[in-house]
């Protein structure tokens, strides 16, 4: 099993049901591409070290996964890239 840690910002002027929204479809391609989620953190809306998208702030979200193959990896990388509501993710390999 690989091992990554994903942390993703989103916009911070959501309504809360499209933020749980963006969330759960996130969570979603983990599970529907046969990865683990071995920790979920909400860290909370935080003030960005500089401007990202004309935005100063963010909501934080943190994940542990374990996956068999970077599939999973590769689809969320993917779809955060072309979601308009994640305004910046970072996957890091754990293993290496």
């Amino acid at each position: 099993m690989k091992k990554y840690e994903i942390m993703f910002i989103v916009q911070p002027n959501l309504e809360s049901e499209v933020l749980k929204k963006t969330v759960s479809d996130l969570e979603k391609i983990f599970t529907n591409n046969k990865a683990t989620i071995t920790l979920s953190k909400e860290l909370g809306q935080k003030e960005l070290a500089y401007e990202i998208k004309k935005y100063k702030s963010g909501y934080y979200y943190l994940y542990n996964i374990e996956a068999e193959n970077d599939k999973a990896i590769k689809e969320f990388d993917r779809i955060a890239r072309i979601n308009e509501n994640v305004i910046r993710h970072l996957i890091i390999n754990l293993d290496k």
